[in-house]
């Protein structure tokens, strides 16, 4: 066993192993390692390309909170965070642990979870896939040398894709398990190649503990404008969370995982983790620069394996394909993956029921409401006689890696948004006019969003004349320069008002039936700002 590189050896947390220990390596160490295990191949342009199998996205389903005397009243037990007995958890480590040592050669990471010292958290990774090792090196914060000299981990992930879960024996749903046990400090995962389950791993961790410490954490994108203020962007997968964030104009602080301190909007992570399906020059231009780059990896991207040219529009692998890579690969990022405390707060939905206004400024208590809510709604696929919008609703814009109760995060956000003095804003990249499975109806302008968006963020929106939405209540600017009049007026809009006035209705009853489950954990003020029902004659 080699295990020079690492300050804490693998044998002090009680892992026995003869296996060669590649601790800490670097970019092209890894990347050499993964072309010779047969793990992936090297594109034309220099990133590395991998498949993970039947698991493309994460397995929601298959992951376990440990129910003890640390989670039982800590976690918002449920549908999420679904409960893993702490004997079922121990039948689990040992199995793990036997085949750590079963095993020829593992990849060891020492890591950073946030990029803010005082509340960061080491994290220590070990990989039986060199490609796996490489990811969450480059998404996570990266230790220097001196720091690497005397790290300790303080959370542990082990992650064996080749491990098969038994349920009878380790309490699981399939063959794939996520086991996350904060007691122990510890987290399994096996039986899915899917690397974005060790990020949201680290997610969740931080989601768990930076609230007791009073640091909000956030799963939203955020930059920095010309005059040094901080913008944050709240949404749901589609929503323009990536997009909108990255602006030449602006300085990223990173695209998805952030906390909220006293002093700084600080990225959790050191890298990017993109969409690549349909990705393009034209639409995305810094993120298919990073598609041409040593040092990215490209998942379930499909790949010609004899001119080793990438095709971008293939979905046979994936819909979900993925590109990770350092954020320094992005110009105009922070060099420190931080920032001040946010002047405004954006967000973001995708509306495909054509009600909601393309921009609406938010009181406090509207914000969390809506953070609460955390919606956003899809068309609701291809499927035959089906033509309606879908609904969806993922609390604080991140349910899935939220441990705690949500009113937990909402009470942080609306204090910090008072002290602060945040603007807020809902903004809608979604569809005007009417549904999205109507004739004709076509997604918000993106250049009109820009425009909506760029004038609140430089603080000339606030000048504008606004009038009450009779729906949710909310502020909708009258007139915007260099946006249409009628988009700001979603009635308008539609040519059948009758029927705007019946789809906004709908809308507001889903939501209205979604906050009942959060009406008893929070004040009057945010009960009041809820949507209003319509009275029937």
């Amino acid at each position: 066993m080699t295990s020079s590189a690492l300050s804490f050896p693998l044998a002090r947390q009680g892992i026995a192993t003869s296996a060669h220990i590649f601790a800490n390596l670097g970019t092209a160490p890894l990347v050499e390692h993964a072309v010779r295990n047969g793990e992936g191949l090297l594109a034309a342009d220099g990133p590395l390309v991998v498949a993970t199998g039947k698991h493309t996205g994460r397995s929601a389903k298959d992951k376990f909170i440990v129910r003890d005397a640390e989670t039982e009243n800590s976690v918002w037990w449920g549908k999420t965070n679904v409960a893993m007995t702490p004997e079922h958890f121990a039948a689990l480590k040992a199995d793990f642990f036997a085949e750590l040592g079963k095993r020829e050669q593992l990849y060891v990471a020492d890591l950073f979870g946030g990029s803010q010292a005082e509340h960061r958290v080491n994290v220590r990774v070990i990989n039986e896939l060199a490609w796996h090792n490489l990811f969450i090196r480059t998404l996570l914060v990266r230790p220097n040398a001196a720091e690497l000299a005397g790290f300790e981990p303080e959370y542990t992930i082990i992650d064996l894709p080749s491990f098969r879960a038994d349920p009878a024996r380790h309490g699981s749903r399939t063959e794939t398990v996520i086991a996350v046990n904060f007691t122990e400090k510890l987290i399994l995962i096996g039986g899915t190649a899917y690397a974005g389950e060790m990020k949201k791993s680290v997610f969740g961790i931080l989601n768990y503990l930076l609230p007791k410490d009073g640091v909000m954490p956030m799963h939203c994108s955020a930059n920095i404008g010309p005059k040094g203020d901080t913008a944050v962007f709240f949404g749901l997968s589609g929503t323009g969370k990536t997009t909108l964030s990255a602006d030449a104009s602006r300085t990223l602080i990173g695209d998805d995982e952030h906390g909220w301190s006293d002093t700084a909007v600080f990225n959790f992570e050191g890298g990017c983790y993109a969409k690549m399906i349909r990705l393009s020059a034209e639409a995305e231009p810094e993120i298919f620069a990073t598609s041409k780059r040593f040092g990215t990896v490209l998942e379930n991207v499909v790949i010609d394996p004899e001119t080793r040219q990438l095709d971008f529009d293939d979905a046979s692998l994936a819909e979900n394909s993925r590109g990770s890579y350092p954020i320094d690969f992005i110009p105009n990022a922070s060099e420190y993956n931080l920032g001040p405390v946010p002047s405004n707060i954006i967000f973001l939905t995708a509306d495909a029921y054509g009600v909601l206004p393309p921009i609406a400024r938010l009181t406090p208590e509207q914000a969390m409401y809506h953070f609460l809510s955390g919606y956003t709604a899809r068309v609701a696929g291809t499927e035959i006689g089906v033509t309606e919008p879908e609904a969806t609703f993922s609390t604080c814009f991140g349910g899935p890696f939220m441990p705690r109760h949500p009113s937990v995060y909402g009470n942080l956000l609306k204090e910090r948004i008072a002290k602060g003095g945040v603007k807020c804003w809902l903004v809608n990249t979604g569809w005007s006019g009417g549904k999205a499975t109507m004739p004709g109806i076509k997604r918000m302008p993106i250049k009109a969003t820009r425009a909506l968006l760029n004038a609140a963020l430089d603080g000339s929106l606030n000048a504008a004349t606004f009038k009450k939405d009779p729906n949710f209540g909310f502020e909708v600017p009258v007139e915007v320069a260099g946006v249409e009049t009628r988009l700001l007026d979603p009635r308008g809009a539609w040519a059948d008002a009758a029927e705007y006035d019946k789809t906004a209705q709908a809308l507001v009853h889903q939501f209205v039936e979604n906050f009942a489950q959060f009406a008893d954990h929070v004040d009057e003020g945010v009960r009041a700002a809820a949507p209003v029902v319509a009275v029937s004659a």
